[in-house]
């Protein structure tokens, strides 16, 4: 039985439907790797993992960075600013900024809508 690269367990012989949530995330990511994409497009891919899946997904995805880029939409903040080379903030559906990590979160017009900040505090 082989060991999941990702959760350290032995997985092989469980059913799709018995693996956890960050199991299943990968398994997706994984099945998505046998038709050599040129790019993965990615919605919410940290959504309900947790902490330490997130950390373990964000670790597993930027391994990927190399075989093909990633088109993330993700509200995991932490995560995408491990990942990202560039960032853009929609609030309502607008495009409110654009940039690096550092310039984003120095940006006062996404710590207004994301932090709650006043735009000059």
């Amino acid at each position: 039985m082989k060991r999941c690269h990702w959760s350290g367990l032995r997985v092989a012989s469980i059913r799709t439907s018995k693996l956890s949530h960050g199991q299943r995330r990968q398994l997706e990511v994984a099945m998505a790797l046998t038709l050599s994409p040129k790019v993965f497009l990615m919605d919410e891919p940290m959504a309900g993992l947790g902490t330490e899946g997130s950390h373990r997904l964000a670790g597993f995805l930027d391994a990927l960075r190399h075989k093909a880029p990633i088109l993330l939409v993700e509200h995991d903040m932490d995560a995408v600013f491990a990942l990202a080379d560039r960032i853009s903030v929609l609030v309502y559906g607008e495009i409110v900024a654009t940039g690096t990590a550092d310039e984003i979160r120095n940006d006062p017009l996404v710590r207004a809508a994301y932090l709650g900040e006043e735009e000059g505090s």
